[in-house]
């Protein structure tokens, strides 16, 4: 209707030429729509079609195990691309390269191994959830696809090349670094890109004696050697050996038993190519024009050659002779306008230089500084070289130097791998760093540099073989290796120097681990590109590694190699020129490991107290709970006191400490909150927990309670055990045993050095021998002599209460009473019990012998005879009272009622311990409101008016009036 009204025309159309039957509903937004309610039939839908991808695959076996080689399905961009795939396992490699000219001297080759988790269906740990920087195996193993791919690139080749390669898949029974090798040299058949390939790539491994071809990881686990080898069809390319200490005899059997194994991957790599690969492109190379190198050279060669004959040049002073060479013939070309030459003029002068170096060697066998071609440098070993360090060493080989430390720590130290395969942790580290200055210039130092990883990688290998086993060395052990200087091997350098820091921290080593690089100088025929001649040079300078055709590191004991490390320049060597280089490989090792046990031989005793201690100790899973506390917070909080590391797993304590001080102090904690089996002489920690006149109880082992009486404080008598003890005090006790019931029994005095006793000039009188009878007051069992009987403390007077039953031994053993039940026994000391106590008191002691003995006196006793021990006005207020004194005073002769003159011997909470004179002593309890301002050896006079349950004499004062 809407429409209508604003167009009445449109109501007059015939209906053929409406927008409706011709089955648009309107037009809206300047778009035709269609009718919802047309009758008509709406059109078909098309369908997507199919698209097939064309791919191409290639099967073969090695070592029974099937390997396959697809390309075509995914990655179709890329210049090539090829997936490798061995069981489960499946591994992607791309290859590209820059379409522009090339303005550079060199081949930016990159090669990029990456293992993300979801090949093996797992979520990453970081916290971002994706993984991050390359990791050191990630590194590793781009360089194992890069060593041996570099070489057959063409002279002058100079674009930009990137390889990818990525694991999409794994069982984690195979190691997928050689795979991707191999599936890299696929590629780059399939790509338009020039190279001399194809190259096979393959892992050897031996068990019990036995070669196995394509070893799974359980398999490498088993074995005593990890070799990967890669080749062309007749020429080698690379080497990487990690052994245990195999024969040169039987690492050559493996590397011929490796090369035809290896060259099995060649020919379904060349079949692929026919059926998939591209047309190699016509790339431009950048060549040095023979005009310019034979102008430069006749500029140069005389005046080169003289600074290479002078074996009196240093690594920095040929340099810069050198230097001053090719600034000559640049100020030469400039005046000539020579540009051609003037671009390419580092480069010509470099070739120049090895020409001269290469054609002397061959020529007269001497080298740039003087040597045989077998002979070693000059070296210097020192072990222990930095102090206050676990091990440390430096080791130099003529200019080159290298400073090592070994530092030892904690199995849960061990490093952390997140890889798709091997073991999740490692706790042998070894990490080389490569600074700037050590070649004396400006740089930076940032992240992971791929060849520090690799030469510390290679020492490391090298090291692990002569490593104690776990169960007989568990710490974590990081070895640093610092270059100081370089001229030449500072990854052979690091292996020695590594070795010696081993010995110097107490690791036991079985023998020492050398490394030597050997070096290779070849003449080649021009037409046959064959060597015509060779030399084999030991122990290859910094130049010679430039300027020569292989650096081929091994290391290894004198018993057999444990790491090895082969890197060329030339498009390979044969494999019978690497063999030959294994004897004087060996005869520089035995040189070098020589000097080195000429400075230390044997593995450092851990005698002093600087080294680190690692102790590993059993407890039940509850005691580690209580020794790691509430979040733990206990661990953390001895951790943070001591400076040691802890690790708790199943019923097992480890412990690292620094040096034997602190392990101690540790242990000593430990023992605090745990605890651990008592035994009689040993020693423990203790805590003060409460003082009683007896003695006091000590906290110690884990919260167990022990009695120290105060006989066992000090070997002089104690008056007071405030004096000598306080409460919160830590004490070092020996337990002395326990009592009847169970009760420990400590003793501070025990681990005291026994005092001299002073020689008292008394005369001596014959005594008569009187048999002893059993004491009364004095139950305190091991007093072995009358003087001891003489040192009676607070202590006893409460294990007076308790009956003592006569003894067969000599010592009367006692019973150990709590101080709650003491205290509770003070309580209940009853007036009217005086009668039925005296039934059941002992007879008196030997000091209540009738007969009069002369004693010796001593200084420091506090008992003496009740005729002599109270002033004259005391005893006489007694004889103004009429009162009974028996003298000498015994227990037979105390009487209810009996007023007697006695001295304050202990002030205790509810009363007095009084000394009634012979030994005898007696208790006044505090009256309610009554004086309780008394000082030890006041004079007082009491009354005897009841006795406790156990004959303990109560008095009670007697008023002046």
């Amino acid at each position: 209707m809407a429409a209508s009204r604003s167009n009445p025309l449109l109501n007059s159309l015939p209906r053929f030429l409406t927008w409706r039957s011709l089955g648009f509903r309107t037009i809206c937004s300047g778009r035709l729509g269609f009718a919802p309610s047309d009758p008509d039939p709406e059109p078909p839908v098309s369908t997507a079609g199919t698209k097939f991808l064309e791919t191409f695959r290639e099967e073969f076996e090695i070592g029974s195990r099937l390997i396959t080689f697809e390309t075509g399905k995914i990655a179709r961009f890329a210049n090539g691309s090829v997936v490798l795939g061995m069981e489960e396992t499946r591994v992607l490699s791309t290859v590209t390269s820059s379409k522009g000219d090339s303005v550079r001297d060199f081949l930016p080759l990159t090669v990029d191994y990456q293992e993300k988790q979801f090949a093996q269906g797992v979520i990453p740990s970081t916290y971002l959830r994706r993984e991050g920087a390359p990791k050191e195996r990630e590194l590793l193993c781009g360089r194992l696809i890069d060593r041996p791919i570099r070489p057959l690139f063409p002279a002058g080749f100079y674009h930009e090349v990137q390889v990818m390669a990525s694991v999409l898949s794994s069982d984690g029974r195979r190691d997928p670094d050689v795979m991707a090798a191999n599936a890299t040299s696929a590629a780059l058949m399939l790509s338009d890109i020039p190279w001399g390939g194809p190259i096979g790539v393959i892992r050897i491994g031996r068990i019990c004696g036995q070669f196995v071809v394509n070893p799974t990881m359980d398999e490498l686990s088993l074995s005593d050697l990890n070799l990967v080898y890669a080749c062309t069809k007749d020429k080698t390319l690379m080497i990487d050996v990690q052994a245990g200490g195999i024969s040169e005899k039987d690492l050559e059997a493996g590397l011929r038993l490796a090369h035809p194994e290896a060259v099995k991957y060649l020919e379904p790599q060349i079949r692929l190519a026919a059926k998939a690969g591209k047309h190699k492109k016509d790339y431009k190379l950048s060549l040095v024009s023979d005009r310019t190198l034979e102008k430069v050279r006749n500029l140069t060669e005389s005046k080169i050659e003289a600074v290479f004959t002078d074996p009196s040049y240093g690594k920095f002073e040929r340099g810069e002779a050198l230097d001053n060479i090719a600034q000559e013939v640049k100020r030469t070309l400039e005046e000539e306008c020579d540009t051609e030459s003037l671009t390419v003029l580092s480069k010509v002068v470099d070739r120049v230089r090895k020409g001269v170096v290469r054609n002397r060697i061959i020529a007269e066998g001497f080298r740039v500084d003087g040597r045989h071609l077998d002979e070693v440098r000059p070296l210097y070993c020192e072990a222990g070289y930095l102090p206050n360090l676990h091990g440390s060493s430096l080791f130099s080989r003529g200019d080159t130097q290298v400073l090592c430390t070994v530092t030892l720590g904690a199995p849960r130290d061990a490093q952390r791998l997140d890889s798709l395969v091997g073991p999740p942790t490692k706790r042998f580290m070894l990490h080389y760093s490569f600074p700037p200055f050590s070649i004396n210039e400006v740089g930076k130092r940032v992240g992971l540099n791929r060849r520090e990883v690799g030469h510390g990688t290679l020492a490391e290998k090298a090291l692990l073989a002569v490593l104690p086993p776990e169960d007989d060395f568990p710490y974590t052990v990081r070895i640093n290796s610092e270059v100081m200087a370089s001229d030449g091997s500072t990854s052979m350098a690091t292996v020695c120097g590594g070795s010696m820091a081993m010995m110097d921290a107490g690791i036991p080593l079985q023998e020492h681990v050398a490394g030597v690089s050997v070096g290779l100088v070849s003449e080649v025929d021009p037409s046959t590109g064959e060597i015509k001649d060779y030399r084999i040079v030991t122990d290859i300078l910094g130049l010679e590694d430039h300027l020569g055709d292989m650096d081929f590191k091994i290391a290894g004991t004198r018993k057999g190699v444990t790491a090895v490390q082969l890197d060329i320049k030339p498009a390979g060597i044969p494999l019978d020129i690497i063999c030959e280089c294994l004897e004087p490989a060996l005869k520089g090792r035995l040189q070098i490991l020589a000097r080195m046990d000429q400075e230390i031989s044997a593995p450092r005793t851990q005698d002093h107290r600087n080294s680190p201690r690692l102790a590993t100790l059993k407890f039940s899973n509850d005691a580690l709970r209580r020794l790691i506390g509430p979040l733990g917070v206990l661990k953390r909080k001895i951790e943070e006191d001591t400076g040691a590391r802890m690790s708790v797993s199943d019923e097992t304590l480890t412990i690292l400490a620094k040096n034997q001080t602190v392990l101690e102090r540790v242990q000593e904690k430990i023992d605090f909150i745990i605890g651990r089996e008592i035994e009689v002489g040993g020693i423990y920690k203790g805590i003060v927990s409460s003082i009683k006149e007896y003695g006091a109880f000590v906290e110690f082992n884990g919260g167990q309670q022990g009695l120290l009486h105060v006989s066992e404080l000090s070997h002089e008598p104690v008056s007071k055990i405030s004096d000598v003890i306080s409460v919160g005090q830590q004490l070092s006790l020996m337990c002395i045993g326990q009592d009847v019931r169970g009760n420990i029994k400590l003793s501070l005095k025990a681990t005291l050095p026994q005092l001299k006793s002073k020689k008292n000039n008394v005369t001596e009188e014959p005594v008569p021998v009187i048999k002893e009878a059993p004491k009364v007051w004095t139950s305190v069992g091991n007093l072995p002599n009358e003087q001891e009987e003489q040192k009676l403390t607070d202590a006893e007077l409460m294990l007076s209460r308790s009956t003592v039953k006569p003894s067969t031994s000599s010592n009367p053993g006692f019973l150990i009473r709590s101080a709650a039940e003491c205290d509770e026994e003070d309580k209940t000391v009853s007036l009217n019990q005086g009668s039925k106590s005296n039934s059941k008191t002992l007879r008196a002691t030997k000091r209540d012998r009738k007969q009069k003995t002369k004693v010796p006196e001593s200084d420091d006793s506090d008992a003496s005879i009740y005729s002599s021990g109270h002033s004259s006005h005391t005893v006489d207020r007694l004889n103004d009272e009429d009162a009974k004194v028996v003298s000498p005073l015994s227990a037979k002769s105390l009487k209810l009622g009996m007023k007697i003159a006695a001295k304050v011997y202990q002030i205790r909470a509810l009363g007095l311990v009084l000394d009634l004179g012979n030994g005898v002593r007696g208790m006044y309890r505090f009256e309610t409101n009554g004086k309780r301002d008394f000082e030890i050896g006041d004079e007082l006079l009491v009354k005897c008016t009841s006795f406790s349950s156990k004959g303990l004499p109560v008095m009670s004062l007697v008023d002046d009036e």
